[in-house]
């Protein structure tokens, strides 16, 4: 008979006092209680040597795991991921690019240390958008395309307001400014771009969304700052109006931002800052970043090989174009008409191309602003005229030779 399930205990009782009766022998008795010969001298030692008690089912534990972290290593993963707060494979990927020699666990097995420790805590599930890669597939190497934004402003312990200003190359993500601004204007972030121009030459283009300072409702949606961009060699590049999605990298920038720097914010302004400058060296030099192999974007990105002179300079047509100076009212003077531009451009030399006898297409620069069609005058583009012409700009800067750096 085998082992009644309901009085386990009851059974192997019964089993030993019949054996210590001496009615029958141990194999006999096994026989009758359809167990094992090896199974019921089991029961026999452990009843000899702890009683009673020796009949209760042990665990089956291991008493050893041969796979089981050394103190060592979990005192290093758990050190980086206290003073960094990376997630798994960050961690993995830092301490193998730190310590190759040593035999690292898995990221699922960190993360699982991380679960124990208390170092983790549960995200929400949310449903979210599939991913758009347009228009950022035009980022092919570094300085293609600079993202720029404000993270919006938020208070420090005393009460301070911060406005940090972004700036980072769109293909490596390598970080290149990160400074509060007094206002977030046009005067104040200008210096900012200068600094960085300077100190890692010109981009192709500088992506913003559709926010003062970088646009304005003056035709094409050129503002001061995007005059000043475009006479220093850089396309002003903006997001279609609604979609952050296609300044993706630049707003999780802002997300890593405010975890590290801003959840909660520091005591006062000058503490801010140099939570900053601490972020920004160890974001570009230290995090690894997972769409770049899980390398920091400072290993990926290189200096612009176009330089920066400080010299702001007004576009140049080639000969066939006609070339009309903007007066201060915002006009020009064409086929013996005043016709308004906009006074953004005053000062600014504008080129006229003819399309036809009675049009002709006017651009700043590289920026098409609209037609001038006879007796109508001046037309700017609609939004579909201007994203076509965003389109063969890209084109254009894509198919230079200079783009290659």
């Amino acid at each position: 008979m085998a082992w009644d399930e309901t009085c386990v205990m009851d059974q192997r009782l019964r089993f030993i006092a019949a054996y210590l009766e001496g009615l029958e022998s141990l194999s006999a008795l096994s026989r009758q209680y359809g167990i094992s010969r090896k199974i019921g001298d089991k029961w026999l030692r452990r009843y000899r040597a702890e009683g009673p008690a020796g009949l209760e089912d042990r665990s089956r534990r291991p008493h050893s795991n041969s796979r089981a972290l050394e103190p060592a290593v979990i005192e290093e993963v758990l050190s980086v991921r206290r003073r960094y707060g990376w997630g798994p494979r960050k961690v993995k990927a830092f301490l193998e690019d730190r310590h190759p020699e040593q035999d690292w666990p898995a990221a699922s097995t960190i993360g699982d240390l991380f679960d124990r420790t208390g170092l983790t805590r549960p995200r929400k599930r949310r449903r979210r958008v599939p991913p758009q890669s347009a228009p950022l597939a035009a980022c092919r190497r570094p300085n293609d395309v600079w993202c720029a934004d404000f993270k919006g402003w938020f208070l420090t312990g005393d009460g301070t307001q911060v406005e940090p200003f972004t700036l980072s190359d769109g293909y490596s993500r390598f970080l290149i400014c990160c400074e509060t601004v007094a206002r977030p204007d046009g005067a104040h972030v200008w210096p900012l771009l200068e600094a960085a121009f300077y100190e890692h030459g010109l981009p192709w283009a500088l992506r913003s969304d559709n926010g003062a300072p970088f646009a304005s409702r003056a035709v094409a949606g050129l503002s001061q700052l995007a005059v000043k961009l475009i006479k220093a060699g850089v396309l002003p590049e903006r997001i279609a109006a609604g979609q952050p999605q296609e300044n993706g990298r630049h707003e999780r920038l802002h997300l890593t931002l405010k975890q590290d720097t801003a959840s909660p914010p520091a005591r006062s302004l000058a503490e801010q800052i140099e939570c900053f400058e601490r972020f920004r060296e160890i974001y570009n030099t230290e995090r690894p970043h997972e769409a770049l192999g899980q390398v920091p974007p400072g290993r990926i990105y290189k200096r612009s090989p176009r330089q920066f002179d400080g010299v702001l300079r007004s576009p140049q047509y080639p000969s066939g174009a006609e070339v009309r100076r903007v007066r201060s009212n915002g006009v020009v003077k064409w086929q013996g008409n005043l016709v308004f531009l906009s006074e953004v451009l005053v000062g600014e030399p504008v080129g006229l191309f003819q399309l036809s006898d009675t049009v002709w297409l006017v651009k700043y620069g590289p920026v098409e602003l609209g037609t001038m069609r006879g007796r109508q005058g001046f037309l700017p583009h609609g939004p579909a005229q201007l994203r076509r012409a965003v389109r063969r700009q890209n084109e254009t800067r894509n198919l230079s030779p200079m783009s290659s750096g």
